[in-house]
Protein backbone atom coordinates (compact mmCIF):
# COMPACT_ATOMS: atom_id res chain seq x y z
CA UNK A 1 0.00 0.00 0.00
CA UNK A 2 0.95 3.66 -0.01
CA UNK A 3 3.27 5.25 2.52
CA UNK A 4 2.01 8.78 2.99
CA UNK A 5 4.94 9.59 5.29
CA UNK A 6 7.47 8.77 2.56
CA UNK A 7 9.33 11.57 0.74
CA UNK A 8 8.47 9.73 -2.50
CA UNK A 9 5.44 11.45 -4.10
CA UNK A 10 2.19 9.46 -3.94
CA UNK A 11 1.76 9.39 -7.72
CA UNK A 12 5.19 7.78 -8.10
CA UNK A 13 4.34 5.17 -5.46
CA UNK A 14 1.19 4.32 -7.42
CA UNK A 15 3.21 4.14 -10.63
CA UNK A 16 5.66 1.72 -9.07
CA UNK A 17 2.91 -0.49 -7.67
CA UNK A 18 1.12 -0.67 -11.02
CA UNK A 19 4.42 -1.30 -12.79
CA UNK A 20 5.21 -4.14 -10.39
CA UNK A 21 1.79 -5.70 -10.99
CA UNK A 22 2.35 -5.56 -14.74
CA UNK A 23 5.83 -7.08 -14.47
CA UNK A 24 4.68 -9.96 -12.28
CA UNK A 25 1.76 -10.75 -14.57
CA UNK A 26 -1.17 -9.54 -12.47
CA UNK A 27 -2.24 -7.56 -15.55
CA UNK A 28 -1.56 -9.35 -18.84
CA UNK A 29 -0.70 -7.77 -22.19
CA UNK A 30 -3.85 -6.56 -23.91
CA UNK A 31 -6.01 -6.61 -20.77
CA UNK A 32 -7.52 -3.55 -19.12
CA UNK A 33 -6.29 -2.21 -15.81
CA UNK A 34 -8.86 -0.97 -13.27
CA UNK A 35 -10.60 2.29 -14.17
CA UNK A 36 -9.55 5.64 -12.71
CA UNK A 37 -12.54 5.52 -10.37
CA UNK A 38 -11.61 2.03 -9.14
CA UNK A 39 -7.96 3.01 -8.63
CA UNK A 40 -9.02 6.17 -6.82
CA UNK A 41 -11.12 4.13 -4.40
CA UNK A 42 -8.45 1.44 -3.99
CA UNK A 43 -5.58 3.81 -3.20
CA UNK A 44 -7.69 6.40 -1.37
CA UNK A 45 -6.33 9.32 -3.39
CA UNK A 46 -7.69 11.93 -5.76
CA UNK A 47 -8.58 11.11 -9.34
CA UNK A 48 -6.01 13.66 -10.52
CA UNK A 49 -3.23 11.76 -8.70
CA UNK A 50 -4.28 8.46 -10.28
CA UNK A 51 -4.50 10.08 -13.70
CA UNK A 52 -0.95 11.44 -13.38
CA UNK A 53 0.37 7.98 -12.46
CA UNK A 54 -1.43 6.26 -15.33
CA UNK A 55 -0.43 8.97 -17.83
CA UNK A 56 3.22 8.53 -16.90
CA UNK A 57 2.94 4.77 -17.51
CA UNK A 58 1.29 5.47 -20.87
CA UNK A 59 4.17 7.79 -21.77
CA UNK A 60 6.63 5.06 -20.77
CA UNK A 61 4.89 2.67 -23.15
CA UNK A 62 3.72 0.25 -20.46
CA UNK A 63 0.07 1.16 -20.97
CA UNK A 64 -2.05 2.51 -23.81
CA UNK A 65 -5.47 4.14 -23.92
CA UNK A 66 -8.38 3.41 -26.22
CA UNK A 67 -11.12 6.00 -26.39
CA UNK A 68 -14.34 4.78 -24.82
CA UNK A 69 -12.81 1.46 -23.74
CA UNK A 70 -10.19 2.10 -21.09
CA UNK A 71 -6.48 1.70 -20.44
CA UNK A 72 -4.67 -1.50 -21.40
CA UNK A 73 -1.33 -3.20 -20.82
CA UNK A 74 0.94 -2.66 -23.82
CA UNK A 75 3.20 -5.18 -25.51
CA UNK A 76 6.91 -4.74 -24.75
CA UNK A 77 8.58 -2.09 -26.90
CA UNK A 78 10.46 -3.16 -30.02
CA UNK A 79 14.14 -2.55 -29.30
CA UNK A 80 16.39 -1.68 -32.24
CA UNK A 81 20.18 -1.50 -31.87
CA UNK A 82 21.77 1.51 -33.56
CA UNK A 83 25.01 -0.27 -34.41
CA UNK A 84 23.76 -2.07 -37.53
CA UNK A 85 22.30 -1.05 -40.89
CA UNK A 86 19.08 -2.93 -41.63
CA UNK A 87 15.76 -2.05 -43.17
CA UNK A 88 12.55 -2.05 -41.13
CA UNK A 89 11.43 -5.25 -42.87
CA UNK A 90 14.71 -7.04 -42.19
CA UNK A 91 14.69 -5.93 -38.56
CA UNK A 92 11.13 -7.11 -37.86
CA UNK A 93 11.68 -10.46 -39.58
CA UNK A 94 14.80 -11.03 -37.47
CA UNK A 95 12.62 -10.60 -34.38
CA UNK A 96 10.07 -13.14 -35.53
CA UNK A 97 7.50 -10.42 -36.19
CA UNK A 98 5.48 -9.98 -39.37
CA UNK A 99 6.27 -6.67 -41.10
CA UNK A 100 3.90 -4.96 -43.49
CA UNK A 101 3.38 -1.50 -44.88
CA UNK A 102 0.78 0.72 -46.46
CA UNK A 103 1.99 3.01 -49.24
CA UNK A 104 0.17 6.31 -48.88
CA UNK A 105 2.33 8.34 -51.26
CA UNK A 106 4.44 7.64 -54.34
CA UNK A 107 5.45 10.36 -56.79
CA UNK A 108 8.32 11.84 -58.75
CA UNK A 109 9.15 15.40 -57.81
CA UNK A 110 11.84 18.05 -57.77
CA UNK A 111 13.48 17.90 -54.34
CA UNK A 112 13.92 20.72 -51.87
CA UNK A 113 17.44 22.13 -51.68
CA UNK A 114 18.35 20.26 -48.48
CA UNK A 115 17.23 16.91 -49.93
CA UNK A 116 19.19 17.54 -53.14
CA UNK A 117 22.28 18.42 -51.11
CA UNK A 118 22.04 15.30 -48.92
CA UNK A 119 21.72 13.09 -52.00
CA UNK A 120 24.39 15.05 -53.92
CA UNK A 121 22.06 15.67 -56.85
CA UNK A 122 22.78 17.91 -59.82
CA UNK A 123 20.43 20.75 -60.72
CA UNK A 124 17.26 19.43 -62.29
CA UNK A 125 17.59 15.87 -60.99
CA UNK A 126 14.36 14.46 -59.61
CA UNK A 127 13.59 12.05 -56.79
CA UNK A 128 10.99 9.45 -55.95
CA UNK A 129 9.09 10.47 -52.84
CA UNK A 130 7.69 7.45 -51.03
CA UNK A 131 5.49 7.69 -47.95
CA UNK A 132 4.70 4.50 -46.05
CA UNK A 133 3.08 3.51 -42.78
CA UNK A 134 5.02 0.65 -41.19
CA UNK A 135 3.42 -2.17 -39.21
CA UNK A 136 4.71 -5.05 -37.08
CA UNK A 137 2.23 -7.83 -36.34
CA UNK A 138 -0.46 -5.47 -37.68
CA UNK A 139 0.38 -2.74 -35.15
CA UNK A 140 1.32 0.73 -36.38
CA UNK A 141 4.97 1.43 -35.65
CA UNK A 142 6.23 4.26 -37.84
CA UNK A 143 5.82 6.57 -40.80
CA UNK A 144 8.66 6.55 -43.33
CA UNK A 145 9.19 9.31 -45.88
CA UNK A 146 11.87 8.26 -48.34
CA UNK A 147 13.66 10.10 -51.15
CA UNK A 148 15.47 8.11 -53.87
CA UNK A 149 17.25 9.59 -56.93
CA UNK A 150 15.30 8.73 -60.10
CA UNK A 151 18.48 8.46 -62.19
CA UNK A 152 19.88 5.75 -59.91
CA UNK A 153 16.67 3.70 -59.89
CA UNK A 154 14.94 4.16 -63.26
CA UNK A 155 11.62 2.40 -63.62
CA UNK A 156 10.94 2.05 -59.91
CA UNK A 157 7.24 1.46 -59.19
CA UNK A 158 4.97 0.88 -56.20
CA UNK A 159 4.84 -2.90 -56.51
CA UNK A 160 8.56 -3.15 -55.72
CA UNK A 161 8.07 -1.39 -52.38
CA UNK A 162 5.95 -3.97 -50.56
CA UNK A 163 8.96 -5.69 -49.01
CA UNK A 164 12.45 -4.63 -48.00
CA UNK A 165 13.76 -1.68 -50.01
CA UNK A 166 17.33 -2.68 -49.16
CA UNK A 167 16.77 -6.25 -50.39
CA UNK A 168 15.29 -4.90 -53.61
CA UNK A 169 18.28 -2.63 -54.17
CA UNK A 170 20.88 -5.32 -53.47
CA UNK A 171 19.10 -8.25 -55.16
CA UNK A 172 17.21 -6.66 -58.04
CA UNK A 173 19.52 -3.75 -58.73
CA UNK A 174 22.75 -5.66 -57.97
CA UNK A 175 24.08 -2.78 -55.88
CA UNK A 176 26.00 -2.98 -52.61
CA UNK A 177 24.83 -0.92 -49.64
CA UNK A 178 27.80 0.25 -47.63
CA UNK A 179 26.92 2.46 -44.66
CA UNK A 180 24.69 5.24 -43.39
CA UNK A 181 24.73 8.33 -41.23
CA UNK A 182 21.74 9.16 -39.10
CA UNK A 183 20.42 11.70 -36.64
CA UNK A 184 17.84 11.00 -33.96
CA UNK A 185 15.75 13.25 -31.77
CA UNK A 186 12.64 13.11 -29.63
CA UNK A 187 9.62 15.30 -30.22
CA UNK A 188 5.85 15.62 -30.05
CA UNK A 189 3.67 14.23 -32.80
CA UNK A 190 1.94 16.52 -35.30
CA UNK A 191 -1.81 16.16 -35.73
CA UNK A 192 -1.65 14.64 -39.24
CA UNK A 193 0.99 12.12 -38.21
CA UNK A 194 -0.97 11.23 -35.08
CA UNK A 195 -3.89 10.14 -37.26
CA UNK A 196 -1.61 7.98 -39.41
CA UNK A 197 0.04 6.43 -36.34
CA UNK A 198 -3.32 5.98 -34.59
CA UNK A 199 -2.31 7.84 -31.45
CA UNK A 200 -3.84 10.73 -29.55
CA UNK A 201 -2.35 14.23 -29.36
CA UNK A 202 -0.22 15.03 -27.43
CA UNK A 203 2.12 12.05 -27.72
CA UNK A 204 5.87 11.56 -27.81
CA UNK A 205 7.63 10.35 -30.95
CA UNK A 206 11.14 9.40 -32.02
CA UNK A 207 12.43 10.93 -35.25
CA UNK A 208 15.28 9.49 -37.30
CA UNK A 209 16.84 10.99 -40.42
CA UNK A 210 19.12 8.59 -42.27
CA UNK A 211 21.29 9.02 -45.37
CA UNK A 212 22.38 5.66 -46.78
CA UNK A 213 25.30 5.09 -49.13
CA UNK A 214 26.36 2.58 -51.76
CA UNK A 215 29.93 1.39 -52.18
CA UNK A 216 32.06 4.32 -53.31
CA UNK A 217 30.39 6.67 -50.81
CA UNK A 218 27.47 7.33 -53.16
CA UNK A 219 24.30 8.48 -51.35
CA UNK A 220 21.21 6.68 -52.62
CA UNK A 221 18.54 7.23 -49.96
CA UNK A 222 17.31 9.88 -47.57
CA UNK A 223 14.65 8.62 -45.19
CA UNK A 224 12.86 10.55 -42.46
CA UNK A 225 11.07 8.25 -40.05
CA UNK A 226 8.63 9.01 -37.25
CA UNK A 227 8.31 6.21 -34.67
CA UNK A 228 5.74 5.69 -31.95
CA UNK A 229 7.69 6.20 -28.73
CA UNK A 230 5.28 3.92 -26.86
CA UNK A 231 6.18 0.98 -29.11
CA UNK A 232 9.78 1.56 -30.12
CA UNK A 233 13.11 2.28 -28.49
CA UNK A 234 16.68 2.48 -29.75
CA UNK A 235 19.75 1.11 -28.02
CA UNK A 236 23.46 1.32 -28.70
CA UNK A 237 26.57 -0.32 -27.30
CA UNK A 238 29.33 2.05 -26.23
CA UNK A 239 32.83 0.77 -25.65
CA UNK A 240 35.63 2.51 -23.87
Amino acid sequence: MLDKQSPIPIYIQIEEQLKQQIQQGDFLVGTAIPSERELTEYFGVSRMTVRQSVTNLVNEGLLYREKGRGTFVASPKVEQPLNGLTSFTEDMLARGMTPSNKIIGFEILEPEADVAADLQLADGEKVYFIERIRFADDKTMAIERTYLPVERFPGLHRDLLQGSLYAMIENNQQLKISHATQRMEAGMVKKDDAELLQIDVPAAILMIERISYLDGDVPFELVRSTYRADRYKFTTEIKR
